[in-house]
């Protein structure tokens, strides 16, 4: 074995220890870092060709891989837009210039400059949007995506075009021979296409033992509606069920048409007992965006009303541990991790998502001090041989002055 051999092994040695030692401070120094993903350093050894009675001193080398498939614990935290995936799966993002990364880096949070969804990173969450002009998905491309923003959908308002009056009608009540007059009426409350309040009155005549006529009128102007709305007759038979027609159809004043569906009223002894309602809604703001476990983003009105605005997918790879990490913990694929498969939470072989929630690092401090140590004795081992191989060779080189 050659004295150059030794001096090689010792600096080959020290080389790949000092490669460890920087994976294991990259693992502690992001250990509070959300979604990171640890790095570790693994060894190969570089076997040269010996003869026989002179051995040829090889080296070792050595490789850095990254547990991406590994998930780290999951705490939850009081805000909603921070999300987290259980399973397989990652967010897709995009940096300012446009480009798709993949992350586990769910701490979203809303840019006031832009609206869209953004991470501690800078990097924007991506989905499909719902509702008109809605894309399909390809399975194996990220193509149809957008930036997931909140602040496109501004106030909204939703023409009413159906509803229900249900309730009892007294078994007791006299008949009241034509030309009738009401004996009972309630009202309701719809809305024309742009969300003006409109009351109607909905008045009822019993006519005979088992008949009641029932007319609806515009009761906001005191006026018939505009067409005028026919009669109609609710039958009962000897049980005081309703049978026959259930449903009147009109149209609201400057609104939709309207299906009044009375399926539930009976005629039993009893009080006059009725209750109705009906769909649509004023003009109402975006209060709130809540997650669900499956990916749809709803935008939530001031008044209640829950609209899907995106569906956010997951991506994965073939192999997610040969994916490349990029500044701002996200991963770009690569030849040996695959392309994209393309889904959505809650499919067969995708994790689900949690809203406030975030993934937190994989890293356990406990093993990174340990193999620092083991790397911090193999580093000055191989110190040591490279310092006696060059002593060595200064010993040579006087024997032959």
């Amino acid at each position: 074995m050659s004295l150059y051999g030794v001096l090689r092994s010792g600096v080959s040695g020290m080389n790949a220890q000092s490669n460890k030692l920087g994976t294991v401070a990259e693992n502690i120094q992001n250990s509070s870092t959300n979604g990171y993903k640890r790095a570790s350093t693994e060894f190969s050894s570089l076997i040269l060709p010996s003869s026989e009675g002179s051995y040829n001193s090889g080296s070792v080398t050595s490789r850095v891989r990254y547990t991406i498939a590994d998930q780290g614990p999951i705490a939850y935290t009081t805000s909603a837009s921070d999300l987290a995936i259980s399973g397989n799966g990652f967010f897709v993002v995009s940096d300012p210039s446009g480009s798709p990364y993949l992350t586990r880096a769910g701490n979203f949070v809303k840019d006031g400059r832009t609206g869209n969804l953004v991470n501690a990173s800078g990097f924007t969450l991506m989905g499909y949007k719902l509702g008109a002009g809605a894309v399909n998905p390809s399975l194996n491309s990220l193509d149809g995506v957008e930036p997931v923003n909140m602040s496109s959908f501004a106030m909204q308002a939703t023409g009413s075009t159906n509803g229900t009056f249900k309730g009892n009608l007294p078994d007791g009540e006299p008949v009241i021979a034509p030309p009738a007059v009401v004996s009972k009426q309630s009202s309701l409350q719809v809305y024309d296409k742009v969300g003006n309040p409109i009351k109607i009155d909905i008045a009822l005549t019993k006519t005979s033992a088992t008949e009641w006529t029932i007319t609806v009128s515009n009761g906001t102007t005191s006026e018939p509606l505009v067409p005028a709305v026919p009669t109609m007759t609710l039958e009962f038979d000897g049980d005081g069920q309703l049978i026959g027609p259930a449903v009147l159809n009109f149209d609201i004043p400057g609104g939709e048409p309207f299906a009044l569906n009375m399926a539930g009223m009976t005629q039993l002894a009893g009080e006059y007992n009725v209750t109705g309602e009906a769909n649509g809604n004023a003009p109402s703001a975006v209060k709130d965006v809540e997650f669900a476990s499956d990916g749809t983003v709803y935008a939530v009105y001031e008044d209640g009303t829950r609209v899907g605005a995106y569906r956010i997918p997951l991506a994965n790879v073939s192999s997610p541990d040969n994916l490349s990490p990029r500044a701002g913990n996200v991963y770009e694929t690569t030849a040996a991790s695959g392309g994209y498969q393309v889904g959505f939470p809650e499919m067969s072989g995708f994790g689900s998502i949690a809203s406030g929630a975030l993934e937190g690092s994989n890293v356990d401090i406990g093993t990174e001090l340990t193999a620092m140590i083991e790397a911090q004795t193999s580093y000055t081992a191989n110190s040591k041989v490279f310092q006696t191989g060059s002593e060595l060779l200064d010993v040579l080189m006087n024997l032959k002055r």
